[in-house]
């Protein structure tokens, strides 16, 4: 096994400052004992015979409490953050300011600091990461590079991507560090992370001690503010990205079109290049005109540096793809240091990512998409050009997840109920919260239709999906808006598993089913 991820001492790990940098506040049996660490765990249940134990203060469970089933599992090492009532004369207790802060430092020093010899490129955005994220990692490998990833959809350690059975969009640290040596045995030189607001929160750290070479920037709007409190520490937290940018190579892509362009290119003293959807800006890359239809987009990329123009053919449903797609050519043009033109070349073999207006065709004579949409800001993204698009009408089913933020609620119902001829509002991770009163929330936000006939809360997701499509016609499209790629529905006792797709796939059968039982009849 490479010495990246074989086992070590104790002592090995803590070899340098990593006391000072985990804030350790005591220790017990630490010298006296020193036992070969053989993984990292902060859920007692997956521990195995010497692994450290991180015991976390968790939302609604606190690892505290499981310190014993740890050890029972085979723990030699439990960092703590509270003094504890019992300790084993077998076990090194490490007790720290916080523990789950400490993760990052003991999982790169575990792992062998594997980011310093990747070239790590990180993603963040509210909408747009689990896209670009997958487009880099394609181009990249479609320009004949080694490349890995990590999204919210799926990763790859260097082999064909596999799916993210996780919620998680960036995993906790002892992951993170672990997929990157495997990176790195793979023979793996570029690293795409999809980096969310809380992986780069130094409440969480989870990306504390990765280096960076590029940070791209989608767009910020108002998301996650049950966790950040405002939207000043939400986008701070954010570009903690072009902050941690490489001070050798480093550089940053950012979206010209939002708000917080200067903000992001002021984080870093990093080259920053800029990309933009208005043909009248002056960025680095510029849409300057699209067509788009339900197969992909066709549009017309100028090149400020060579002052030429590019036509880029793609295959992702939705126009506003095109500046995921710029972002991606961008980035992979300033790594390899290759022409935009030859990237973009590129474009028209990448494939969308499952679950971003992902069509469903069973032979209905309607359209369905599934989508991951469920903030306001991608609403506002995802609407307009559909409905300039779609002849018929359009039939919206979302909802808006539990436990998380609920100013957002109301507007979520506006938005769709400005575009959409009906709106179904439907069950969408409630967690502890009364489904009904989620949709009752979001429902606030659409004074002006009437229930049962354009408006309809049906909490059962399966029901609801049912309801839309038997009152689809000919021409009209149907948005299935939350899930997207997702495995399951949280509820107050645990999560469901559910697939979107594979459900809507046979409620499209069951549907066909029934119309040509109907149409026999009347034959007969």
């Amino acid at each position: 096994m490479d010495n990246h991820t074989k086992n070590k001492k104790l002592t090995e790990i803590f070899n340098g400052g990593l006391f000072k940098q985990i804030e350790c506040i005591e220790t017990r049996n630490f010298g006296d004992l020193d036992p070969i660490i053989t993984g990292l765990e902060y859920d007692s249940r997956r521990v195995k015979s010497g692994n450290l134990y991180f015991a976390l203060a968790g939302l609604h469970k606190d690892g505290h409490m499981f310190i014993t089933d740890a050890i029972v599992r085979g723990a030699a090492v439990v960092i703590h953050q509270v003094p504890l009532l019992d300790y084993r004369e077998h076990v090194v207790y490490i007790r720290v300011k916080d523990s789950r802060f400490s993760m990052s430092a003991v999982s790169t020093a575990f792992y062998g600091c594997p980011s310093e010899k990747l070239r790590c490129v990180g993603v963040t955005g509210t909408e747009g990461k689990s896209t670009t994220v997958f487009l880099i990692w394609q181009l990249l490998r479609l320009s004949g590079r080694r490349a890995g990833f990590i999204s919210t959809v799926q990763a790859s350690v260097g082999g064909e991507a596999e799916d993210n059975v996780e919620h998680q969009t960036t995993p906790e640290a002892t992951v993170i560090h672990k997929r990157l040596a495997e990176m790195l045995e793979n023979g793996v030189e570029f690293a795409v992370l999809e980096t969310s607001s809380h992986g780069l929160s130094s409440r969480t750290n989870r990306l504390g001690d990765v280096i960076f070479t590029a940070g791209i920037m989608t767009n910020v709007t108002h998301e996650h503010l049950e966790f950040h409190g405002t939207w000043e520490q939400y986008r701070s937290d954010k570009a903690n990205l072009f902050r941690k940018l490489s001070a050798e190579d480093g550089f940053g892509v950012v979206n010209a079109d939002d708000q917080s362009c200067a903000y992001f290119a002021a984080a870093t003293d990093r080259p920053v290049f800029t990309y933009s959807a208005n043909p009248s800006s002056c960025a680095d890359l510029f849409l300057v005109h699209i067509e788009s239809s339900a197969n992909g987009n066709t549009y017309t990329v100028h090149v400020r540096e060579t002052c030429e123009s590019i036509t880029v053919w793609d295959n992702l449903p939705g126009a506003f793809n095109a500046g995921n797609v710029m972002a991606a050519i961008l980035t992979v043009s300033k790594l390899l240091s290759l022409p935009v033109r030859k990237v973009a070349e590129l474009i028209p073999a990448v494939r969308p990512v499952r679950g971003r207006m992902t069509a469903v065709k069973k032979g209905q004579l309607f359209e369905v998409l599934v989508d991951y949409a469920h903030t306001p800001s991608s609403f506002q993204t995802i609407f307009p050009p559909l409905r300039e698009r779609v002849k018929g009408r359009i039939i919206s089913l979302f909802g808006s997840p539990g436990e998380r933020d609920t100013k957002k609620r109301p507007e979520q119902g506006r938005i769709a109920a400005l575009y959409s001829d009906v709106v179904i509002l439907t069950d969408e991770d409630p967690r502890g919260e009364v489904p009904m009163s989620i949709l009752e929330e979001i429902a606030v936000g659409i004074p002006h239709r009437k229930r049962d006939h354009d408006l309809f809360l049906i909490p059962d997701r399966l029901l609801a999906i049912r309801k839309a499509f038997s009152l689809a016609r000919e021409g009209d499209a149907v948005l299935l808006l939350g899930k997207g790629h997702e495995n399951s529905i949280i509820y107050a006792d645990g999560p469901m598993p559910y697939d979107e797709i594979a459900e809507a796939e046979k409620a499209l059968a069951e549907l066909l089913r029934d119309r040509e039982w109907v149409q026999s009849e009347v034959k007969e």
